[in-house]
């Protein structure tokens, strides 16, 4: 996070790509040909994130008391909490005791789209055990990061009445300039409650960002978050603990990987 400010978002974005797709195991670390590693919803990781968990295996490893004693899918959820706190976050007890995959695919592949609808949302979701709260709570991370303009740039120029006419203006402007904006442009490196804030005065980035908002049944949620960070803070934890939960290994069908990238 000191070389560079995109490490956060970037890890903690690492964190749900890898858990969602094929279970909490580093498949996403994996370089194949025929693989997670060349799946178009992949382009949107960051090469900070992967560089900051590489880096902390080879702290961990260069100890010979623990060398090739953590899993690569365990240091990503310990990165992803460090990511969270040191930006401001709550800092909380990960579990451990994952194993790490040996293959990854993109037919496992598929994540939630930024034009998603509630309903297409908590569909999402449900498969991974998590609910309507966790969701919302989980989309909170979004107070960190950006977005490219191609994931949002059909919703301005007056084409989406939810949002506010200023931000439209904004992001037209911002995206003239440069092709990302801040998911959160009040706070961009703050892990805060200004994200739902921000959906409250119609400055959602990304249309399923705005749509917690805009539909009646999530809007309440959004509303007690964005007067409770301590609430948010606390169901984020929760979430993001059930999440670290998805599709674990264990020394049966799992490893621990010497080399994050590679199946030993």
């Amino acid at each position: 996070m000191v070389k560079s400010p995109i490490s956060a978002p970037a890890t903690l974005r690492l964190f749900f790509h890898d858990c969602a797709v094929m279970g909490c195991d580093a498949s996403v670390m994996i370089i194949s040909s025929t693989g997670d590693d060349e799946n178009p919803d992949k382009y949107s990781l960051k090469p900070e994130g992967f560089q900051t968990i590489l880096d902390a295996k080879a702290a961990v490893d260069s100890d010979p008391q623990c060398r090739y004693k953590v899993s690569c899918a365990d240091i990503i959820a310990l990165a992803t909490r460090e990511s969270v706190s040191q930006s401001g976050g709550p800092n909380y007890t990960v579990e451990l005791g994952r194993y790490d995959g040996k293959k990854s695919t993109d037919r496992s592949v598929r994540l939630p789209h930024p034009g998603d609808n509630l309903d297409s949302l908590n569909a999402y979701f449900s498969t991974l055990g998590l609910s309507q709260t966790d969701m919302i709570a989980l989309s909170g991370g979004h107070t960190l990061g950006a977005a490219d303009c191609g994931f949002f740039k059909y919703r301005i120029g007056g084409n989406d009445q939810s949002m506010n006419p200023s931000f439209d203006a904004q992001l037209q402007g911002t995206c003239a300039k440069q092709n990302f904006a801040f998911l959160d442009d009040v706070t961009p490196v703050g892990f805060d409650n200004f994200y739902y804030r921000n959906l409250q005065n119609g400055r959602g980035l990304l249309g399923s960002d705005q749509v917690l908002y805009t539909d009646e049944r999530s809007r309440g949620t959004v509303d007690f978050y964005a007067a409770n960070q301590g609430t948010f803070f606390s169901d984020f934890v929760i979430a993001m603990t059930k999440l670290g939960r998805v599709g674990v290994k264990t020394a049966a069908d799992g490893e621990i990987r010497r080399d994050c990238q590679y199946p030993n």
